[in-house]
Formats: structure tokens, C-alpha cells, sequence
């Protein structure tokens, strides 16, 4: 039965049910892509990073063509090449397959495990190999897994692993299932160290692999349409006899989800994870002091302010104007202000809401990391980032990317334009209030610096949950408020159509609240806030937002958390 399972017969064992096998790379001039059919000529895949020249179809690759195509040359060291192999429920020509499977492949195990560097930054890398008793994972792998982070522990590196599996390998019984124990543990400890690790899930990605390393890192990586999974489609067909839905637990599903970070196409692979590394180096983490001492500690005298031409504007001319469609977004600022911006998704449960955007880039070298409310400027990007009014997966989001910001020690800027939270059954039905919640409880214990700046329109909880900050800032025409206006009339007076009136005695604007001490700073506003002065507001804002870091930089994680306390502690 063993030998059965490895016969050439167009499967690969998936935990215990047989599925599709996806393409690989035989040798010969000539291949056939298992999507498209076509015979397609070698050296063509080779020059498309081995993908399909006629439909784009990803095909396998071996563990030291992923090697040559993402390290600098020469820089590769392997390790764990003297870890013995075990039969530990002396399993049937276990040996002998092990044997016979080394002989075919080349390869001493599953998973090569080493040190190199990408891009000139060092890291531990490993990559699975398919070609080895589909990847699954013994007591070898997860040995030199869990080796490789020990290590990576001890010397202060990054990990990278690309992994692709079949899962659990069934051959050495529990022995495999507690692999999935040891390497998680050895994982978690290279994170309380403070160090990254990116996974990238290639095809398949199943079973043991999936619920272990595979989705622990901080940023997690996919090639494009990778299956991903605990159990494989045909298990789950057969165990509940129902039809999956199309693209059901590729990589672009996964996306959707919430579970990954990004997918990432093969070619784009090497520059993408240089870009990571150089973002997570600690050379990168210092540049802070030598960059912000080129800027004075005062705040930068407002000189793109025109006060003397501008007519003062009543509270519901600024609700209007914050709630232009024409006003730029979070999105607008980050790509003006910041450099390197990497977009991350997902709350890691649920979804990726697009009515918040976030991820790492660098302010004038300094890495941090940004969080935006997203809105959209016509009705079809408004209904994909839901007018801004952000879902649990949102609020989720944010807090996952502020706790990664924490363990990396990078400083938070977040741009907060929401009429509020997402209201209906599905937000409540997945705790919208719990969210907020959380992120208001955790954001006033963050020991890194948070910035806050109210662009648009800042509505109740919804915005409140992006601005326990150490400071706070407005624009010129900016609202912050409990509710917006209508509701307010509303609730009070029961007529929504004295919303004007009530705009008027709520105290909204930036000039109420600057006197209010809601907060620190009023951020000028060259009119109208839109693309054609873009580059003038965001100047500004840049400049301080330099002069506010460099503010930060001497306190303490502890004095840093104790301060924004003290702030929202004062109201």
C-alpha cells in the first residue's frame, strides 16, 4: 500500500487523501503545462522564472533553482546536514524509500536549511522540495526547522521559509505530529527576540505544514494561485459533499480572507524580500538619530498657511468640505509622504478590509509603520472600501500591524477619515464594538511613538479607534466628533434636518478642539485639500511629522505608554 501511494500515477499525497499534482520541471527541452496543455519550450520557462510562457501557470521548482534565483551569488551556506534520520514507528522500507527518494532527487531531505543573504541583507533561509516525499514533515524537517531558528535566535537574524508540503508525514507517525509543537515553540522564541520571519507559501502548502510554521510569521507571502490549506479541497469535498466554490483555497482566496499579507509574483520575489529585510534590519532602525537630527526641534513655522486670504468658514461649511469626494485620502498621503511603502492584508481571522490601509515604509530613511481609513473617490472604489467605515477585520488589522510595529520598534502614523464604524448584522455579528475595544485598550499600552492625524472627517468610536495617540492633529478642515450631525439633531432634538444647527454647538472643528486640548496641532490647509496642492500640504505635514519623532526619541518604551495615558487621562 505504501508503494502504492508514490507510484507515477499523477497524484501527491495530501494527509490522506490523493490530489491533482500542479506542474513541475523535468528535465528535457520540451514540457507540458498541466493548466494550459501546451507543450511549451524549457528555456522560455526558465527565462519566465519558471512560469508558463503561454498562460502564466506556475510550475514547481527545485529547492537549489529557488536558492540560485533569490540569493547573491555565492553567499549560501547550508546547515543541519548531519542530522541523523529515524524510523521511529518502524514503519515498513521506510529506510528503504528514504534511500531510494535521495538517490532520485539528489536531496538529503525535504527541506534545505542556510544561511545567505538577499539583496546583500543576511538571513536563515530554507526551502521545501516537493520532489522529496511531497515536502511532508518528519522528525528531519522539523529538526532542522527548529535548528535553523535556534540559531537564527542566537546570531540575530531574520528567517525566511518557503514552504510547500503535503503535510504530516505519515510514515513516522506522532513523532511528525509533534513536529509541529517544536517548531512553533523555537518560533515564538526567535519572536520574543524581536525578529522577522516571513513565510512564503508556495504549491501546495497543506495539512501539518499549514497549521505550524507555515502561518506563524509577521509577514506572510504567497506565489500567485498556491493552494493553500489544513485540509486538502478533495478531503473536504468528500467529507461534506459540497461543491467548493472556484479558486477555493488558492492563494488569491487566502488574500481575501485576511490570512496572507500579499502574493507576490515569482520574478518580483527577490527584490520584495530585500525590501523586507532592508525594513527589519537594525542598521535600518538606527538611521533614526542620524536623520532626525538634520531637522530642528521646533516646530516648523507654518509657511504654506494663506490665514489672511481665508474666510472664516462655519462648522458645517468644514463638515462639508471634510466630506468631499474630491479631498485626498489616507492613500494620497502615504504615497506623497512616505518612501518604500509595502501594503499588508488581512486580519489574520476573518477578512482584509478595504476600508483601512496599512504596512512598513520609511520617512526620510526612518522606518514605520502607517495605518490610513481609506475612502474612495468614485462609487465603485467607495463600495470596496465601504465610504471608509471600517469592519471588525479593519479594526483587526490595524492592531496587528500596530503590534508589529511594537516588536520591531518602529513608530505608528495613522490617518483617521471615517463617518464611523461599519454598521449592520454581519460587523455586530463579528464584534465590531470588541474590536474597537481592543484596539482602544491596547493602543494606550503601545511602547512605540503614535501620531494621529484627522484628515476628513473623524466619526465616534470608529475614528477613536485609530487615535489613542501621543499626539493628535487636523487639518484646517477637518471634523472630529461623537457622531456626525444628523445624528446628533436626531437623537437630541429628534429632527435630523437640524444638522447645520447642530454642527454649530458640538465644538468639531480643529480650532474648538485645539482650544479644548482634544488636540496638539492644527494642520494648514492649502484650498481645496486635493490632488493639485497635495504635494504643498503633505510637505508640511512631513516635516512635522520629522520634528514629532525626533521629539519621542529620547523617552522610554514605558514613558512613551505613560504619557499617551496621562493624555486621554486629563479629559
Amino acid at each position: 500500500m505504501f508503494k502504492s501511494m508514490f507510484k507515477k500515477t499523477g497524484y501527491i499525497k495530501i494527509g490522506s487523501q490523493p490530489e491533482e499534482k500542479g506542474p513541475s520541471v523535468p528535465d528535457g527541452m520540451w514540457l507540458k503545462c498541466s493548466k494550459c496543455k501546451k507543450m511549451v519550450y524549457r528555456e522560455d520557462v526558465k527565462e519566465k522564472f519558471y512560469t508558463c510562457p503561454k498562460c502564466g501557470d506556475y510550475f514547481r521548482i527545485k529547492a537549489k533553482t529557488r536558492l540560485r534565483l533569490l540569493l547573491d551569488k555565492g553567499s549560501f551556506q547550508e546547515w543541519g546536514t548531519d542530522i541523523e534520520e529515524k524510523n521511529p514507528i518502524d514503519f515498513p522500507e521506510y529506510e528503504e524509500k528514504l534511500s531510494d527518494t535521495r538517490r532520485k532527487t539528489g536531496l538529503k531531505e525535504a527541506v534545505t536549511i542556510g544561511k545567505g543573504s538577499i539583496c546583500g541583507w543576511e538571513t536563515v533561509i530554507g526551502v521545501c522540495d516537493a520532489r522529496f516525499l511531497m515536502s511532508s514533515m518528519g522528525y528531519v524537517v522539523g529538526e532542522r526547522i527548529t535548528q535553523a531558528f535556534e540559531q537564527a535566535t542566537e546570531e540575530k537574524l531574520p528567517v525566511i521559509l518557503f514552504c510547500c508540503s503535503g503535510g504530516a508525514r505519515m510514515q513516522e507517525g506522532i513523532i511528525s505530529l509533534m513536529q509541529m509543537a517544536k517548531t512553533a515553540a523555537a518560533i515564538r522564541r526567535h519572536s520574543d527576540a524581536g525578529l522577522l520571519y516571513i513565510p512564503v507559501l508556495t504549491d501546495p502548502t497543506t495539512g501539518g505544514v499549514t497549521a505550524s510554521f507555515a502561518m506563524l510569521g509577521d509577514v506572510i507571502l504567497a506565489e500567485p494561485g498556491a493552494l493553500i490549506g489544513f485540509a486538502g479541497p478533495r478531503v473536504i469535498r468528500q467529507t461534506t459533499g459540497e461543491k467548493l466554490p472556484d479558486g477555493f483555497q488558492r492563494a488569491e482566496f487566502l488574500l481575501e480572507k485576511g490570512m496572507i499579507d500579499a502574493i507576490i509574483e515569482r520574478k518580483n520575489m527577490r527584490e520584495e524580500l530585500g525590501k523586507l529585510l532592508r525594513l527589519h534590519t537594525q542598521k535600518a532602525a538606527k538611521t533614526f538619530a542620524s536623520k532626525a537630527s538634520m531637522f530642528q526641534t521646533d516646530l516648523i513655522e507654518e509657511k504654506h498657511s494663506d490665514k489672511e486670504n481665508k474666510k472664516e468658514k462655519s462648522a458645517w461649511e468644514r463638515v462639508e468640505l471634510s466630506r468631499s469626494p474630491a479631498r485626498c485620502t489616507a492613500g494620497d498621503y502615504i504615497d506623497q509622504i512616505f518612501e518604500d511603502f509595502t501594503e499588508l492584508h488581512g486580519d489574520r481571522c476573518f477578512g482584509d478590509d478595504g476600508a483601512v490601509i496599512g504596512g512598513i515604509a520609511t520617512l526620510s530613511g526612518i522606518p514605520v509603520t502607517v495605518i490610513g481609513q481609506q475612502k474612495g473617490k468614485n462609487t465603485r472604489e467607495n463600495i470596496r472600501c465601504n465610504f471608509g467605515m471600517a469592519s471588525p477585520e479593519g479594526y483587526r488589522k490595524a492592531l496587528r500591524l500596530m503590534k508589529q510595529a511594537e516588536k520591531f520598534h518602529r513608530p505608528i502614523i495613522c490617518f483617521v477619515d471615517t463617518p464611523g464604524a461599519a454598521c449592520g448584522i454581519g460587523a455586530e455579528e463579528r464584534g465590531q464594538g470588541r474590536a474597537i475595544a481592543e484596539n482602544l485598550s491596547e493602543m494606550s499600552g503601545l511602547k512605540v511613538p503614535v501620531l494621529s492625524i484627522v484628515i476628513g472627517e473623524g466619526g465616534s468610536g470608529g475614528a477613536l479607534a485609530l487615535a489613542v495617540a501621543n499626539e493628535v492633529w487636523m487639518m484646517e478642515n477637518a471634523t472630529y466628533s461623537i457622531l456626525s450631525p444628523e445624528g446628533f439633531a436626531s437623537i437630541l432634538w429628534k429632527d435630523g434636518k437640524r444638522a447645520k444647527e447642530a454642527a454649530g454647538i458640538m465644538k468639531i472643528t480643529a480650532k474648538d478642539l485645539k482650544e479644548l486640548g482634544v488636540i496638539e496641532w492644527i494642520v494648514p490647509e492649502v484650498e481645496p485639500a486635493q490632488k493639485k496642492n497635495l504635494e504643498t500640504i503633505a510637505g508640511n505635514m512631513k516635516e512635522h511629522m520629522l520634528c514629532f519623532l525626533e521629539k519621542q526619541e529620547e523617552k522610554s518604551e514605558d514613558q512613551l505608554a505613560i504619557e499617551r495615558y496621562e493624555r486621554f487621562r486629563r479629559y
